[in-house]
């Protein structure tokens, strides 16, 4: 025979878990309308605008990002995404081209990426492929200016394991007995569309350490459905982000990079602030070395440090976000650890045929 006190105990914990689910699940179900975004925004180009695909000094670019968030308050929020993009495609000779023996230039930036986003003691589950396409225009004569334009379409799938949860149903009176009919009745668990998205960017470049660039973008142009329950009106809100970075040089090995980000998606908005110092280490063409360090803000949410190293064709950083928001008191100020890499591939020497003439002509 239990005793009362005992009966209460356990009655104050499985409310505290129904409390906690339920609270989860509402900011699932009332945040299904928002993108996923990382705090190193500019090492998620595909994530931040189309334009600026391709938008690099090489051929090829190889982008991976992680996030974990919310370890100390629930099941940690996970995100993970990977890219690739090319800086004016060219295609091999014969490969949907004429075969004439030549590469064949696209003029086109061209990418791919893909993103999986898990959220709560749901594991609700978000992934999400693009393609995008991008084109970049000088501006005049001017070899300082362009501007390039981004196209990129997406398809995302959405899942939720609803076994997963609690519900008051699943007490027995005595304890918490997950094999009780929780009484719920639920209109599908996973939901796919595709989604459309468009930008532009700006750029400024007198040199590698001198460099203004401005963008917008509109990404879910066809604010896609999102609901669970096929309500009809719970659709993904369009995100509307414009972002700005100047890098310049300060003194001898030192550099700077003040950054903004602002976007907006419905009722929501996130506004990014802060910089990066850059220490040169070596600055020759084919030994590029640095170690960088930043501060950023996130208003009304969070506060966050970054550093970082860039090693040849590779740049790797890594962030630790500090809550400040109205979940501080449940998350004991601990926010999200972030982590970066960027690998390019130079583009290879163009060869020039020459004839060689035998030494007696």
């Amino acid at each position: 025979m239990l005793s009362r006190r005992t009966i209460c105990t356990i009655l104050h914990r499985q409310s505290l878990r129904l409390v906690v689910t339920l609270f989860f699940f509402g900011i699932i179900k009332s945040t299904c309308a928002q993108d996923i975004h990382f705090s190193q925004f500019y090492q998620s180009p595909f994530n931040l605008n189309p334009g600026l695909t391709g938008q690099f000094s090489g051929a090829y670019r190889f982008i991976a990002n992680q996030r974990t968030q919310w370890r100390s308050v629930t099941l940690p929020y996970t995100t993970f995404g990977m890219s690739a993009d090319a800086n004016q495609l060219e295609l091999p000779d014969g490969f949907l081209n004429s075969k004439n023996g030549k590469t064949f230039e696209t003029r086109l930036n061209t990418g791919l990426s893909l993103y999986n986003d898990k959220a709560g003691d749901s594991r609700f589950k978000t992934t999400i492929f693009n393609i995008a396409l991008g084109k970049e225009l000088k501006i005049g004569n001017n070899q300082r200016e362009r501007i390039s334009a981004g196209l990129m379409i997406g398809l995302t799938s959405m899942k939720i394991d609803y076994s997963a949860l609690q519900y008051d149903n699943q007490w027995n009176g005595f304890m918490y007995d997950p094999n009780l009919n929780s009484g719920e009745q639920f209109a599908r668990s996973s939901r796919g569309y595709f989604n459309f998205n468009l930008g532009a960017t700006y750029f400024n470049t007198r040199d590698k350490n001198h460099e203004l660039v401005i963008g917008s973008s509109w990404m879910n142009i066809g604010n896609p459905e999102q609901s669970f329950f096929d309500d009809g009106y719970v659709k993904l809100d369009s995100r509307f982000i414009f972002h700005g970075a100047y890098k310049f040089q300060i003194k001898n090995q030192w550099l700077a990079q003040p950054m903004v980000l602002a976007m907006f998606q419905g009722t929501y908005q996130v506004i990014n602030f802060g910089g990066l110092a850059h220490y040169i280490v070596s600055d020759d063409a084919w030994f590029s070395r640095s170690v960088y360090a930043g501060v950023f803000g996130r208003a009304r949410d969070a506060g966050y440090i970054i550093a970082g190293i860039h090693y040849d064709a590779w740049d790797v950083g890594i962030s630790y976000d500090i809550n400040t928001s109205n979940l501080k008191p449940a998350s004991s100020g601990k926010g999200g650890f972030e982590i970066s890499a960027v690998y390019i591939i130079q583009k290879a020497p163009k060869t020039i045929p020459v004839k060689v003439c035998p030494q007696f002509m």
